[in-house]
C-alpha cells in the first residue's frame, strides 16, 4: 500500500484546522476540518482554484440564506427554495464545485435559527481556517522531475528496439519480435503526459512545460511508427532499396534521445529518394508493390523526422 503525499496533507492538515477553530473558539469547528480535505489537491494551480471555488460559494450561501432563511423562516421548505435558486446561481457565476463546501455552511445557518452578525462571522472564520490550511500545504508539491526522466528513458529505449527491429525484419524478411514494446510504450506515453501535465500545474506561472512538448511529440512519432509497421511487412522479396532503409533504420534506432539530430538523417533520406527515382522500373507486380511500400515507408519515417525536428530543445 503506498500513500501519497495528498492523504498525508490530510492527515497533518484536518486536525490543524480543527485544532486552530478549537482555539478561536468557533461553533461547528469541525467543519474546518472538512474545508480543508475538499480543498486538499494534487497540484497547486487545482488548490487555488478550488479554494476560489468553495470561497465564492459560500459567500454566495451565506447570502441566500439569509434572505430566504428570514423570509420564509427557518425550515427544510425554505432549504429547498434556496437551492432552487442557489444552484443555479453557482452556475451562472461557475463556481459549482463549491456546492457542497457551501451546503455545509447553509446547514449551519439554517441550526443556527437566527442569522446575525456573530453567527455569519463564525462561519467566514471557519472558512478562513479551512481552506487556508489545506492551501497553505499544497504550498509544497514533490518535484516530478526525476520520474519525468525516467518516462523519457523508458520511452526512448522503447523507440530504439522498434526502429531496430524494423530494420532487422527489411534485412531478414522475417522476425520472431513479440511487439510487447508497442503496447508498453502506448501506455508509458499517457501516463508521461499526464504527469508532465501536473508538472505544469504545480507551477503557478508557467502556462507550458518542455516535458509536455517532449512526451506530445513522441507520441505523434509513435503513431507513424504504428503505421509503418504494416508497410514493412508487405516488403517481400531481397532488395537493394530494403537493405539500405534498413541500415538507415538500424542507424536511427543508436539515435533516440533529446537532441536533434533530424536534420542528418532528413538529408539521407533525400539521397535514398533519389536513388528511388534513377533506379529501373519494377518488372513485376510484387517488386512493384514492394517498391510502393518501401517508398510510403519513406515518406513516414520522413514525417518523423520532420516532427522531430520541430522539436525546440531547450532544458530536457
Amino acid at each position: 500500500m503506498k500513500i501519497g503525499y495528498r492523504t498525508i496533507k490530510t492527515a497533518i492538515g484536518t486536525p490543524f484546522a480543527i485544532w486552530v477553530a478549537q482555539i478561536l473558539q468557533l461553533n461547528n469547528f469541525a467543519s474546518a476540518g472538512i474545508l480543508t480535505i475538499l480543498c486538499i489537491q494534487v497540484t497547486r494551480k487545482r488548490s487555488f482554484l478550488s479554494a476560489w471555488h468553495r470561497v465564492a460559494a459560500c459567500l454566495l450561501a451565506m447570502v441566500f440564506s439569509y434572505a430566504f432563511f428570514e423570509l420564509f423562516g427557518y425550515n427544510p421548505i425554505a432549504i429547498g427554495l434556496m437551492l432552487f435558486f442557489f444552484i443555479p446561481a453557482t452556475v451562472a457565476f461557475r463556481i459549482t464545485p463549491g456546492i457542497v463546501t457551501s451546503s455545509v455552511i447553509i446547514l449551519h445557518l439554517y441550526g443556527s435559527k437566527n442569522i446575525e452578525l456573530s453567527t455569519l462571522i463564525n462561519e467566514l472564520l471557519l472558512i478562513i481556517v479551512g481552506i487556508g490550511t489545506a492551501l497553505l500545504l499544497n504550498l509544497y508539491m514533490p518535484s516530478l522531475e526525476r520520474r519525468l526522466y525516467q518516462y523519457q528513458d523508458k520511452i526512448e529505449e522503447n523507440f530504439s528496439i522498434i526502429l531496430s527491429e524494423l530494420a532487422t525484419y527489411l534485412r531478414d524478411g522475417h522476425n520472431d519480435w513479440p511487439g510487447t514494446e508497442l503496447t508498453e510504450t502506448a501506455q508509458l506515453l499517457e501516463e508521461a503526459k499526464s504527469l508532465a501535465f501536473q508538472d505544469v500545474e504545480n507551477h503557478l506561472l508557467r502556462s507550458h512545460s518542455q516535458h509536455y512538448h517532449y512526451f506530445n511529440m513522441r507520441m505523434k512519432q509513435f503513431e507513424l511508427l504504428e503505421r509503418m509497421l504494416p508497410l514493412v511487412s508487405r516488403v517481400s522479396g531481397s532488395y537493394i532499396h530494403a537493405s539500405r532503409i534498413s541500415a538507415f533504420f538500424e542507424g536511427l534506432s543508436q539515435a533516440v534521445h533529446p537532441g536533434n539530430t533530424a536534420v542528418l538523417y532528413l538529408k539521407q533520406i533525400q539521397e535514398m529518394k533519389k536513388e528511388f527515382r534513377k533506379a529501373d522500373l519494377p518488372e513485376t507486380r510484387e517488386e512493384f508493390e514492394s517498391r510502393a511500400n518501401l517508398f510510403n515507408l519513406l515518406n513516414e519515417i520522413e514525417q518523423y523526422l520532420i516532427i522531430k525536428r520541430s522539436f525546440k530543445k531547450s532544458d530536457v
